[in-house]
């Protein structure tokens, strides 16, 4: 089938298909008549695996040692499972940094509903901003 056919039948753009075969997750084979790139019926298979490892956050780099590891004749289910048990640790933890950054912003637009407009005077940039305090305690990941 072709790239047009391929990308409508599992439902993504012809640039994705496009973009993972550039990457090696697809292999489609040439038409000899017009060079055209030829995609077998395994690869409708393998575009799902493919956007369905995306949609639990594996990167393409991830997928494709994955799907290296499977063509081998290994499972790659043991490093699928390491990798997620530490997708989900740092995403508690980013959920727990920005949790802490709500709290801290609806802080501060509490404590600024009582405060004025600063002046433009260039003494203070922004008198709201500067009471909050020197921002130490924003982590710079968020």
């Amino acid at each position: 089938m072709t790239v047009n056919e391929l990308a409508n039948l599992v439902g993504v753009s012809v640039d994705s298909v496009r973009h993972y075969t550039k990457l090696g997750l697809l292999s489609p084979s040439r038409d000899p008549a017009n060079g055209y790139r030829r995609y077998a019926p395994g690869d409708v298979k393998r575009l799902r695996f493919i956007r369905a490892a995306q949609s639990l956050g594996f990167k393409l780099a991830e997928i494709k040692q994955i799907l290296a590891d499977s063509d081998a004749g290994r499972s790659p289910c043991p490093e699928v499972r390491r990798i997620m048990d530490r997708r989900i640790e740092e995403n508690r933890a980013r959920l727990a940094e920005l949790t802490a950054l709500q709290t801290r912003m609806e802080a501060a637009c509490r404590e600024w509903g009582s405060m004025p407009d600063g002046d433009g005077s260039g003494e203070i940039i922004c008198p709201l901003i500067e009471a909050v305090g020197d921002g130490d305690t924003v982590p710079v990941s968020v």
